[in-house]
């Protein structure tokens, strides 16, 4: 059931450079600079067929968790090929409608959805409101009335079965704060049913990201399906089954799932069932489509005859990619120019960023030849890279980029401090002293 999977089919070696698709890495740097993301259309596009034809004649609708990368370049990618969406705010409910998605094709995630966000969506008309709480489920009413519209509405169960994950992204524990025990669900789907402004249509979970163990998934799905035959004896329909994403991804050594076992276990699991599926990739359609580009900017090596560490201090940090520093994640690195002699003879470099805390590293231990100014490719970055980048020490954010074949298209420009700047405002200098007192601020 497990097997290896790397980024390199993304990437290929021609007379020591490294191409994405037919584009040399090296041109792109030098146009738009580093660090710069960097995202292969054609390894998007493979996932989601990879994805599409393993789900085969199952009636299904593949949802992109636009948490995983929000760029409106990617998303209008993904509408193309004809996915729908999963959205955890306001915001990337926007970004989806900017982007050329439909309205009818998008389910609303997340345990904090603001009255605001939930009128937005009902508005809208989108497909479906995954609810994760009572006091959410009565506000959903409210906002219905008084906006006299039906709210379709799923029911996200917390079924507290361990996805074998990293504790910063399990989610189907009952520790979690995500989703609803299977008993408050039961009254949930009980008051909805009897709702003039709420439509049952679905039940869902999501139990945890980078998940490399095809059982809790399955074990999650018999789950969910024990609930729809409790409900339906109840006289309760359930038109869908939303078993959210989590597929795990290969980033350094770890054994992945096949995609096709994982979708034959849920078709057998379906079958006889008019039921429709739903999943929310997210990780699985864009991680290894995407490199981070980063340039080395100073070597400091180890004091001779000593046990300290190389470091390699690039122009990226933890501001552009704090996967490694927030869970501990490995991303592979490859230089972007390597001849056959330098690539005998390689050293341990750890990779670390400019910004001024220890946890600021990208990768330890690369064995790698290095020279200062050196190009790099951090792999696996096409999710969770940009879409968790900060301004942190005033830096800009990076620019976004897709290839395409043999040519290169900006799909975010590199932010500059003006940019940062043009939110903020400074006062007066009345506003900041008191004439008695200039050391206090004024409390107007």
């Amino acid at each position: 059931m497990a097997k290896k999977c790397s980024m390199m089919h993304v990437l290929s070696q021609k007379n020591g450079e490294l191409y994405m698709e037919s584009v040399p890495l090296n041109k792109v740097a030098d146009t738009y600079g580093t660090p710069a993301y960097v995202y292969s259309r054609a390894a998007i596009s493979k996932q989601y067929h990879s994805l599409e034809n393993a789900l085969g004649n199952q009636t299904h609708q593949i949802c992109f968790a636009v948490k995983a990368n929000s760029n409106i370049g990617v998303l209008g990618l993904l509408a193309s090929l004809g996915a729908g969406f999963d959205v955890v705010s306001s915001g990337e409910l926007e970004r989806v409608l900017r982007a050329g998605g439909q309205a009818n094709k998008i389910v609303f995630s997340g345990v904090g959805k603001t009255a605001a966000e939930l009128d937005f969506a009902l508005k809208l008309g989108i497909q479906c409101i995954n609810v994760e709480s009572h006091a959410e489920l009565i506000r959903l009413e409210t906002r219905a009335r008084l906006l006299d519209k039906t709210a379709p509405i799923s029911i996200r169960i917390n079924p507290d079965i361990d996805a074998k994950t990293h504790p910063y992204i399990s989610t189907g524990l009952s520790e979690n704060k995500f989703g609803v025990a299977p008993g408050v669900a039961l009254d949930l789907f009980a008051y909805a049913d009897k709702s003039e402004f709420l439509k049952v249509e679905g039940i869902d979970c999501h139990i945890g990201s980078q998940i490399t163990d095809l059982s809790p998934l399955l074990e999650a799905a018999r789950f969910l399906l024990n609930m729809i035959d409790v409900l339906e004896k109840s006289g309760i329909s359930i038109s869908h089954i939303n078993m959210g994403g989590g597929v795990g991804v290969n980033y350094s050594e770890e054994e992945i799932f096949d995609i096709s076992e994982y979708a034959k276990g849920l078709t057998q699991l379906l079958q006889g069932r008019n039921l429709k599926l739903f999943v929310e990739p997210g990780r699985f359609l864009v991680a290894n489509a995407g490199v981070l580009l980063t340039r080395v900017e100073y070597l400091k090596p180890a004091p001779a005859k000593t046990a300290g560490k190389n470091f390699a201090i690039v122009d990226a940090a933890m501001n552009d990619l704090i996967r490694p520093a927030l869970y501990q994640a490995q991303h592979k690195v490859a230089c972007v120019n390597v001849s056959p002699k330098e690539a005998n003879s390689k050293v341990q470099w750890d990779l670390v960023g400019p910004v001024c805390e220890s946890a600021d590293f990208l990768a330890k231990d690369c064995p790698l030849h290095l020279e200062q100014g050196a190009l790099l490719a951090i792999l696996t970055t096409g999710a969770y890279g940009f879409v968790q980048s900060s301004n942190y020490n005033s830096r800009n954010r990076v620019a976004e980029i897709i290839v395409a074949d043999d040519k290169f298209h900006l799909v975010r420009r590199r932010e500059t401090i003006n940019d940062q700047l043009t939110l903020e405002f400074l006062l007066p200098a009345s506003h900041y002293h008191r004439d008695s007192d200039p050391v206090k601020i004024s409390g107007d």
